[in-house]
């Protein structure tokens, strides 16, 4: 595989490890695939509960646990760590910053447009910025805005197909029509950049993202045009990621018909696995009486038939009569625990046969 330049950065294995919330995706995995000469990625959403015994606020807690857990990766390796922080977290500009002021290698935003990402950069800051993107339109609105409010282009992009796990950027009628897949999305973005790229002289990589399981899928999807992927399921069934034994257990277990479409509370449509819980929502018997974090700006408690972030609390814990586990459309393909090096290995196994 050849390796994937963002800007001074050189990743030996085009491969970034998505960053998977709440708690699924902190220093234990980030540092595992950095090592591997990957991109570790920290999940910033829902440190606030990690780390509640730093302090009973929420937003404070949540900037402490962020430090943390860069601080571990830092001392578990020398590789090229990022944090990922969502556009629609209320504390997204606490969480930028944060990451910043910590020297990330690389920050990635996605849920919404991040529009004002540059506007947090200090002299000397050497942290890359990554927006999410889910259309060659949202990457045009971002490069303009970024260019003539900031002077400053993404150092790279991740598009994200509808094949992901978690949050969609898609309306739930465009999760299954061919116009959207991430095949015909990642040539039309290539397309796109390449205007910014040639009137501005500078790269920006476009990294796939979405559905992306095997070295083959690697391979196919660098042949329309990607730099790289980014790549979330494969990592969780993983001995080095922080979810518990039980949520990783439930992808092992899992067959394709019981990873779903559902409506998350955010107003986004998300693919999870089925639980308990999932079913006892639809029928109408779960109802939050008060929002004790305001994480998410779209999030109405008025209108949410549960807190998600309590949701994704109980599932990292493996407690699935009160949570479910997000999970990209291939979860099912998972067989047994392995390590992140084995997975690196059959990744580059995979992908060679196809050379």
């Amino acid at each position: 595989m050849k390796s994937l330049k963002i800007g001074n950065l050189v990743v030996a294995v085009p491969v970034i490890q998505g960053g998977m919330g709440v708690g699924i995706s902190l220093s234990g995995l980030a540092s595992a695939v950095a090592n591997e000469g990957g991109v570790g990625i920290i999940s910033s959403a829902g440190l606030g509960l990690l780390y509640k015994n730093f302090s009973a606020n929420y937003l404070e807690a949540s900037i402490a646990g962020l430090r943390e857990e860069i601080r571990k990766a830092r001392e578990k390796t020398k590789g090229i760590i990022g944090v990922n922080v969502m556009v629609a977290m209320t504390n997204f500009a606490d969480m930028v910053k944060t990451a910043i002021a910590e020297k990330v290698d690389i920050l990635i935003a996605g849920a919404g447009l991040p529009l004002d990402m540059p506007s947090f950069l200090k002299k000397g800051s050497i942290t890359k910025l990554i927006p999410i993107v889910s259309s060659a339109r949202a990457v045009k609105i971002i490069c303009e805005k970024w260019k003539t409010n900031y002077d400053y282009l993404p150092d790279a992009v991740i598009v994200e197909g509808p094949k992901a796990g978690g949050h969609l950027g898609f309306k739930e009628e465009q999760i299954n029509d061919n116009d959207y897949t991430l095949e015909k999305l990642v040539p039309e973005i290539v397309s796109e950049l390449k205007q910014f790229e040639d009137k501005y002289n500078q790269p920006i990589p476009l990294i796939a993202a979405g559905g992306i399981y095997t070295g083959k899928d690697i391979h196919e999807i660098l042949k329309l045009g990607a730099s790289g992927v980014q790549m979330g399921t494969r990592f969780v069934t993983t001995t080095e990621c922080d979810a518990s034994m039980a949520f990783k257990q439930t992808y092992i277990n899992a067959e394709e018909k019981d990873i779903e479409i559902i409506k998350s509370p955010v107003g986004m449509p998300g693919r999870a696995i089925l639980s308990n819980f999932i079913e006892k929502v639809r029928l109408g018997k779960r109802q939050p009486k008060k929002c004790p974090f305001k994480c998410i700006k779209t999030c109405e408690i008025s209108r949410s038939p549960y807190c998600i972030i309590v949701a994704l609390i109980n599932a990292l814990k493996g407690n699935f009569e009160h949570g479910y586990a997000f999970a990209g459309s291939n979860a099912f393909r998972s067989t047994g625990i392995f390590s992140v090096k084995e997975v690196f290995q059959s990744l580059l196994e995979e992908y060679r046969k196809e050379d």
